[in-house]
């Protein structure tokens, strides 16, 4: 038998100057790979250990969390797609407390998926194109600038967790 490990996610690169959108776009595919690399080449009961009590953060739990935080932003704020919450939703914490190594596979491809259909939500979507946020508008522009903010903490804490599982640093 064969144990699953995370794969490696292709490297991504984006453009240095020009317009906004590509530039942004490329960043959060920097910060949606760099999530994936961190979690390379570990089993699926390495992702879901929770190696630094009393926290309850697990890489896996990041991984859901984050596949839950594109929903809610890209496909049902921006694009307001009547889609169901991914694990709990909004101000739910079951995408960390319900992280298993049984779904760990799933939930990587999860969250890939979740990636590619939020693009596809949000391509025809304007970046000047605003949503409601708490009262306040909210342009796409700076939803992305939000993402790639919420990926780089995450991302983070993802380095700390690899580097208490394996040792591992740098990726």
């Amino acid at each position: 038998m064969t144990t699953w490990t995370s794969p490696a996610p292709t490297p991504v690169d984006g453009p240095l100057t020009g317009e906004d959108r590509p530039i942004l776009e490329g960043c959060l595919a920097e910060q949606r790979a760099t999530l994936l690399n961190v979690c390379a080449g570990l089993t699926a009961e390495q992702l879901a250990a929770r190696p630094v009590p009393p926290s309850t953060l697990s890489l896996l739990g990041l991984v859901r969390h984050l596949a839950k935080v594109e929903r809610i932003w890209l496909r049902q704020r921006v694009a307001g797609q009547d889609i169901p919450p991914l694990h709990g939703g909004p101000g739910d914490d079951t995408d960390f407390h319900q992280a298993h190594p049984s779904r760990a596979e799933q939930d990587v491809q999860a969250l890939r998926e979740e990636w590619r259909l939020a693009d596809e939500a949000v391509a025809g979507v304007p970046f000047s194109h605003e949503i409601d946020f708490r009262g306040d508008p909210m342009s796409l522009r700076m939803v992305y600038v939000h993402l790639i903010s919420e990926y780089s903490r995450h991302n983070g804490h993802a380095d700390l967790l690899r580097q208490v599982l394996d040792g591992v640093t740098g990726r």
